[in-house]
């Protein structure tokens, strides 16, 4: 299924007046499982960070996680980098005239050359790994790009049914990821291997996250894959299924998963 070019459209949508991109986010909030989980791993190690932290958002798409951040810290200072140019002159756009220009900053820029020796305290990847072949001389630029004590916070899909991939002949549900997920064994060896020195990781996505995900990712992309007429049925569509999805993102979120599709990985340098 393509998503980059829903994603695109997506965007345009929402570039206009700020209240729009504004209600993006809280949508993307409340829909997106993944950023429940990785709004509470930053709540918990914002404490770790100093007032004046400088922080990248590692594939910032939308900026959603970086417009979280700027509002949990005024004093930190923001860079979101993608590759995507779209992306970056729209959140660019907005944040300049949301009045946050002045520690917020935005760079069209590929992961896997770009470096910034010893300049952030922390770096945020957020469904970025699976769609880079080069991974290790990504994971080895955001070892360099950190300062000493400096923290990796990483949420990608797990080898256990990411990308809603649970055979080893099957094809990832997203045509742009280049890998279905990593084991909990790959990606720390990757990390450790490009200097960091302590890895956590845990399962995101265990049983009420996955069917969350169905209902509110897969069919609806589906949907639009087969026509972008889908868009106007798509309220309807939510209507229904979003609360179902947010009571299944909260018990996700609070459980324990033994397994999942998603990994959540901590690495410090």
């Amino acid at each position: 299924m393509q998503y980059e070019s829903i994603k695109s459209s997506l965007d345009k949508f929402f570039s206009g007046p700020l209240f729009m991109r504004k209600l993006l986010y809280c949508s993307l909030d409340l829909l997106l499982l993944r950023t429940w989980h990785v709004k509470r791993a930053i709540r918990r190690l914002r404490h770790e960070l100093d007032t004046h932290s400088v922080i990248l958002d590692a594939g910032s798409g939308f900026g959603q996680y970086t417009w979280r951040m700027s509002k949990m810290n005024g004093s930190w200072k923001i860079k979101g980098v993608d590759i995507n140019r779209d992306h970056i002159e729209n959140c660019s756009s907005f944040f300049n005239r949301a009045g946050l220009s002045s520690r917020v900053t935005f760079q069209t820029a590929d992961l896997a050359l770009y470096t910034d020796e010893a300049n952030y305290n922390m770096i945020l990847s957020v469904d970025v790994m699976e769609h880079i072949k080069e991974d290790e001389k990504v994971f080895l630029n955001f070892y360099k790009s950190l300062k000493a004590g400096g923290i990796l916070l990483i949420s990608t899909p797990s080898d256990k049914g990411g990308s809603d991939v649970h055979e080893g002949h099957e094809h990832s549900f997203i045509d742009e990821h280049v890998r279905t997920g990593y084991g909990t064994d790959e990606i720390t060896g990757k990390l450790l291997k490009a200097g960091f020195t302590k890895v956590e990781s845990s399962y995101t996505y265990g049983p009420p996250g996955s069917l969350s995900w169905h209902l509110s990712m897969k069919y609806p992309v589906k949907m639009l894959n087969r026509s972008y007429l889908f868009f106007i049925i798509l309220p309807f569509y939510y209507l229904v299924f979003f609360p179902v999805s947010v009571i299944l993102n909260f018990l996700d979120l609070v459980l324990k998963h033994k397994t999942g599709t998603g990994l959540l990985v901590i690495a410090r340098k």
